[in-house]
């Protein structure tokens, strides 16, 4: 049987990115933090989770592709313009994804550029103070040259490898553990904490929408809850992508 190509390229790309570090960084491992965050961005994950990680006195990162704003997708109602501007305002991060939520193995150096600068143009001119900070891949899929171009354009790109960061990370290449229902319970997330707690690392976890019947790549209600008192029972900080970083020096 024939391997698609396209796939299989993305694949080996990713594979060969995630070993090859772009911007190091050696964390503490005195200071474990989690970070939640949630792509695309489906309306719920504005809805449903940013008012639940705020009973927690915690925030989230949204990282959003303008293409996608108010349009339905297969999680759900995206969000709309003024539900990221409110975000925005009650401390919540809002981040890139870029525009057309195309795979970075896809594009070249001037179609990255032109994508980055479309979702700035979008999400940016929605108010004068939101500012684009950090990326994530979409599909979670990254590039040894998209890489190195995204480090002068972002303090941060986050993939979707699972894992805690700890030691040396790569700034470019941020691991992340999925906060989606058919891929992690309740043992799970203790265990990604434990992890976390071990290193003194920054757990991210990710996802998308948080419904009752969420999408393939969403949480519930209740996963995310027990992921939320997790932190609390640890006194863990829940914190940004952008405010873990300046925790961190970087």
């Amino acid at each position: 049987m024939r391997t698609p190509w396209p796939g299989f390229k993305a694949r080996v790309s990713n594979r060969l990115a995630r070993h090859f570090r772009s911007t190091p960084l050696r964390l503490s491992g005195k200071a474990p933090m989690v970070s939640f965050t949630f792509d695309d961005v489906p309306r719920s994950a504005a809805t449903v989770g940013a008012p639940m990680l705020e009973e927690y006195g915690g925030r989230a990162t949204f990282y959003v592709a303008g293409s996608l704003v108010g349009q339905r997708s297969e999680h759900g109602d995206g969000i709309g313009p003024d539900e990221i501007v409110a975000l925005h305002h009650r401390g919540h991060e809002i981040a890139c994804h870029t525009f057309s939520h195309r795979r970075a193995v896809e594009l070249d150096a001037t179609s990255m550029a032109a994508e980055i600068a479309q979702n700035r143009r979008c999400l940016e001119g929605l108010d004068a103070s939101i500012r684009l900070e950090n990326f994530a891949y979409p599909y979670g899929l990254a590039s040894i040259a998209r890489k190195a171009q995204l480090s002068s354009t972002f303090r941060s790109s986050r993939g979707i490898l699972p894992g805690v960061n700890s030691g040396i990370i790569d700034l470019q290449f941020l691991r992340a553990t999925p906060l989606i229902n058919r891929d992690i319970d309740d043992d799970g997330v203790e265990r990604a904490f434990a992890e976390t707690e071990a290193t003194g690392g920054w757990l991210i976890f990710y996802g998308h929408d948080v419904a009752a019947t969420p999408s393939p790549y969403g949480c519930t209600p209740q996963l995310l809850r027990h992921a939320l008192e997790a932190a609390r029972r640890r006194k863990l900080p829940i914190v940004t992508v952008a405010d873990a970083l300046r925790k961190v020096g970087a």
